[in-house]
């Protein structure tokens, strides 16, 4: 079961980080709309076989990195404890933070293949936005994901994913939270850059066939 979940969390943050910044004229359509056609390119990416894995990495990376309000994300991520730090802390931290996300995601993407996404429907409440999606794996079994953005400046921005209701900002903010209280900030800082390090450093996976089909 662990195996599958890490499975299924990998394929839902595809949909996220597929989910490019919408401006001008590229917001056309509703959130989902758009979500769907920005996965479409992911998808693309990842069934290509001309590319590398390196390849691959980078150029979903190049989506991904206009894709999270990364400033928003790791403010809540860190919570209450974000007010007490300074504005070099607070660069640091977001700096960090992306690292983060990126070697435990975007550079995983390889491992997962054949998962389909449906996605359900969606909310919007002035600038802000809830798209609501399932992965539907080989086996047929379901996972809801939720995608929440805000629109800053004429774009949509992703802040917070959450998997079977399970929010990935409040997951990593209560971690943070144990850390800082048993601990520091700083050692809170060195143990994300280590882990940061050490994801680093693991071999890539070779792609697989298939990825995420979005309906």
């Amino acid at each position: 079961m662990a195996g599958l979940r890490a499975t299924v969390t990998r394929a839902a943050l595809v949909v996220v980080l597929s989910a490019a910044t919408l401006t001008g004229a590229a917001w056309a359509g509703t959130p989902t709309e758009d979500l769907k056609r920005q996965t479409d390119r992911v998808v693309e990416v990842l069934r290509s076989p001309s590319l590398t894995p390196a390849a691959r990495r980078a150029a979903v990376r190049e989506v991904a990195a206009d894709t999270f309000d990364l400033a928003e994300t790791a403010r809540r991520a860190l919570g209450t404890h974000w007010q007490g730090r300074t504005p070099a802390e607070r660069e640091e931290f977001v700096r960090v933070f992306r690292d983060l996300l990126e070697q435990t995601y975007v550079t995983r993407i390889d491992e997962y293949g054949g998962e389909r996404v449906e996605y359900v429907a969606e909310r919007v409440d002035g600038d802000s936005a809830i798209v609501k999606a399932q992965i539907v794996t080989k086996s047929g079994t379901t996972v809801p994901i939720e995608s929440r953005v805000n629109q800053r400046g004429g774009r949509w921005l992703i802040y917070d994913v959450l998997i079977e209701n399970v929010s990935l900002v409040g997951n990593y903010r209560s971690q943070f939270d144990r850390i800082i209280r048993t601990s520091s900030y700083d050692e809170l800082v060195r143990r994300l850059k280590e882990r940061v390090v050490q994801l680093n450093d693991k071999p890539v996976t070779p792609a697989k066939p298939s990825g995420p089909r979005p309906r």
